[in-house]
């Protein structure tokens, strides 16, 4: 059925189905937001100057706190791939279109088509990848382009949105909101976000209103200190790393006598050679004494600052070959996933309601109320060790636990098989072991013949346990060296035990040659007794 022309998003903002063909940021009134270029605020960043753009940002100034943060990225190459590391880790995770609880035939045949259009969608990882920019300036708007196959309809472009675009509602009435981002139109609320048009995610790396909630209000101090360090650092290697030039002149010297020593003073240091003249000196003075020790300590202090804030530690960034172990790298590692768990988490919420929603409320069948949609989620869920799992699982069945085959399938991620769908099995011997199996019975059997041929003597009847001996005997060295080793290697007799508890004694060999020996006396057993059944006979 046709849509009416007139729809209600999920805010209850009334618009026009046929104006999803076209970009909002297309107005002409918003031209000038196209010629727009950044001023770099973080040129000759001071930190009064820093203080002013932060404050001008909670006064819904955003612009020069998101410039900021564009130029931090860009010329701190620390910034830039710690941040890298942090937003590439949401790219790859698996995810799914997860029809409402209790989901009807249609809810479910929805969701399955949604999640086909999303599949297609070639554009998800950068949609992704951008939405992640607002972990660093704590908001990023991408503008949807809808396209109309059919009776269907389909974002055709997905289009990342500069942020100096933006502003915050100054919500200086009551039911308006501080949190809202608008579009800078030159009036002094600016224009509403169009409903459908807009990916709008802002995302909460701390708690607080909009222009207070990125990462770049955090790193900016570290970034400014930093960069103090390292002009200070070359101001010392500069300075103090040349030897002190000192020119001397005679008495009664006229300036322009001064003026050519001065230059040729100045010039010597880098051109190695120079002329003065007679009467007039330079020496060479031993270079000023210092070291870059506490420039490269504050350095390396706010760089760890910066790690500490963007991935949680300092661990998985640099080893500085004192503190970094692996436990504690691993624990920092943990951190990490967290963060990106709690990353995805944010995004899965805003792709439901900016794109999901969208997709199932103009082309779903199903469709009755907002609460009923589909949901994107991310599998963020780890799986089960599977030896672990398989050993304790059969445990708690036999004592009586009432396990559910879904939950243990979802605990180790292996899909239930859908209908016909081939699935593995316990096979049985491969054609190897069948061939190896045969060749053992056929080595017993002419073992047996052989000793059947001769007459039987007495030392002849022991003839199977020397044979089962000889063939046990390097089986049972090899035991024992193994056993020799762990008490040699064991300092008490509680660690022996220790050792002996973890020992994992293979008895593969040993079964083999059992398994023959069985076999030639049940042969030869036969043998007496057919044997004998034809002499009777």
């Amino acid at each position: 059925m046709a849509k009416h022309p007139i729809q209600t998003d999920s805010n209850g903002n009334k618009f026009r189905i046929k104006h999803l063909k076209n970009q909002q940021t297309d107005d002409a009134k918003l031209g000038h937001l196209r010629t727009h270029y950044s001023d770099h605020p973080s040129r000759a960043l001071t930190p009064q100057k820093l203080a002013d753009i932060l404050i001008g940002a909670e006064q819904g100034n955003i612009i020069a706190q998101c410039e900021l943060a564009e130029d931090m990225e860009e010329k701190d190459g620390h910034v830039f791939a710690e941040l890298q590391k942090r937003r590439r880790a949401l790219l790859g995770v698996d995810w799914k279109i997860v029809p409402p609880r209790n989901a009807s035939d249609a809810e479910i045949k929805d969701a399955e088509m949604l999640q086909e259009h999303f599949e297609d969608m070639t554009m998800l990882d950068d949609v992704i990848f951008d939405m992640s920019d607002a972990i660093l300036k704590g908001f990023s708007n991408q503008e949807i382009t809808w396209q109309q196959q059919g009776s269907l309809w389909l974002p055709s472009n997905i289009e990342f949105k500069d942020p100096s675009w933006f502003m915050t509602h100054p919500a200086q009435e009551p039911g308006q909101n501080r949190n809202e981002l608008r579009l800078r139109d030159n009036s002094a609320e600016g224009e509403a976000l169009q409903p459908f048009g807009w990916i709008s995610h802002s995302h909460k790396t701390k708690s607080g209103y909009l222009a207070r909630s990125g990462l770049a209000r955090v790193l900016a101090w570290p970034y400014l200190f930093k960069n103090y360090s390292v002009r200070d650092l070359a101001e010392f290697l500069e300075i103090y790393g040349l030897p002190l030039r000192l020119g001397k002149y005679p008495t009664g010297a006229s300036q322009e006598e001064k003026n050519t020593l001065l230059n040729a003073v100045m010039s010597i240091g880098h051109n190695a050679g120079g002329i003065i003249p007679k009467g007039m000196e330079i020496d060479f003075q031993e270079a000023a004494k210092g070291t870059q020790q506490p420039f490269e300590y504050m350095v390396g202090l706010m760089e760890k600052t910066i790690s500490k804030a963007i991935l949680g530690g300092t661990l998985t960034s640099q080893a500085d070959g004192k503190s970094s172990t692996n436990a504690l790298g691993n624990v920092h590692n943990e951190v990490r996933q967290e963060l990106r768990d709690s990353d995805l988490k944010q995004i899965a919420n805003t792709l439901t309601r900016d794109l999901v929603f969208p997709m199932y409320y103009l082309n779903g069948k199903s469709y009755r109320h907002q609460l009923r949609a589909p949901r994107f989620e991310f599998d963020i869920t780890e799986a089960e060790d599977l030896k672990a799992f398989s050993d304790s699982l059969p445990a708690l069945v036999d004592v009586g636990f009432k396990i559910p085959l879904q939950w243990a399938q979802e605990k180790v991620q292996i899909p239930l098989p859908k209908d016909n769908e081939p699935i593995l099995t316990k096979g049985a011997l491969g054609q190897e072991q069948v061939e190896k199996s045969e060749q053992v019975k056929l080595k017993a059997i002419r073992k047996i013949t052989a000793l059947k041929a001769k007459s039987v003597e007495p030392e002849q009847l022991d003839s199977f346990t020397k044979q089962l001996t000889n063939d046990m005997s390097p089986v049972l060295q090899a035991f024992t060296s193994e056993v020799q080793q762990l008490v040699e290697q064991a300092d008490s007799l509680e660690e022996l035990q220790q050792l002996l508890a973890k020992f994992d004694l293979s008895i593969d060999e040993a079964s083999e040659v059992m398994q023959q020996a069985f076999v030639a006396s049940e042969l030869a057993g036969r043998f007496d007794i057919e044997t004998e059944s034809g002499e009777g006979e």
